[in-house]
């Protein structure tokens, strides 16, 4: 037969329902005080990575800015001095080019058929000295051009050329030796001559 419960025992099953009851809706406000919580941790989480993220954007930004301006600042200073060696230069070749232009000029004009009614050896003297002013002009230009290049950027003057030069005296004395010496075996000859045939008639 089924046990027939107690009315006495009534009040005591009603109280056991109402502390389920309790516990229950205690442990449903657990589990949504702690699904919030997760949630609120999740966000903290989300906002810390984001303010980390931040915070390294920013070291990046600062390490980055002062890198490039240190490059930067040092780079000027290089490029102002590189821009100064390159004036200097620019004002050398122009300087080069200038003597360059009166030089060939002056070595263009020189025209020996026009030295007819004048005095030749005055004119060749002048000629030449002009022709040995260009030649040390050209070795000194191409020493300082050359200087600054890994290549030869002007060939050197002929050596032979500038030998026959350098040996050849320009004073008259010179040529009066060098006439002496052409017409000396003439003269031998002649007096030779004379003294043989004097020889002859005198017979």
């Amino acid at each position: 037969m089924p046990e027939r419960i107690n009315p006495a025992d009534e009040p005591f099953l009603e109280l056991e329902e109402d502390v389920t009851e309790h516990l229950d809706e205690q442990v449903q406000k657990a589990q949504e005080q702690l699904l919030r919580l997760k949630r609120e941790q999740e966000v903290i989480e989300k906002q810390k990575r984001e303010l980390e993220e931040l915070s390294r954007r920013q070291e990046q930004l600062q390490h980055g800015r002062a890198e490039m301006v240190e490059q930067f600042t040092r780079a000027l200073v290089i490029l102002e001095r590189e821009t100064y060696d390159a004036q200097k230069r620019v004002e050398q070749l122009k300087t080069i080019n200038e003597s360059f232009v009166q030089h060939l000029q002056t070595l263009e004009s020189i025209n020996p058929k026009s030295w007819e009614n004048l005095d030749i050896n005055k004119e060749l003297t002048r000629a030449l000295s002009a022709v040995d002013d260009a030649r040390a002009e050209y070795a000194r230009s191409r020493a300082v051009i050359n200087a600054e290049t890994s290549e030869e950027v002007l060939a050197p003057v002929n050596a032979g050329a500038a030998a026959n030069y350098a040996e050849a005296p320009q004073d008259f004395l010179y040529w009066l030796k060098n006439g002496l010496a052409f017409t000396l075996p003439l003269i031998v000859f002649g007096v030779v001559l004379i003294i043989v045939l004097f020889v002859l008639f005198a017979k």
